[in-house]
């Protein structure tokens, strides 16, 4: 989706959020998306977890 991005397009579209939102706001933003992420990453890794467990349970029968 996004592997046509390049380097001048990622600058200004990082201008563009450094515009909108200040220099004060981007550290907050950023934790917040950090945070978000890894959530995510934890979320997946419990149904990844998941899926596994149950697959090796029915191996079992």
């Amino acid at each position: 989706m996004f592997e046509n991005i390049g380097g001048t397009e990622l600058l200004v579209v990082l201008f563009v959020i450094f515009i909108f939102f200040g220099p004060k706001k981007l550290p907050e933003i950023g934790k917040g998306l950090g945070k978000g992420i890894g959530e995510f990453r934890r979320a997946m890794r419990g149904i990844q977890t998941d899926i596994e467990n149950a697959t090796k349970l029915d191996d079992r029968k």
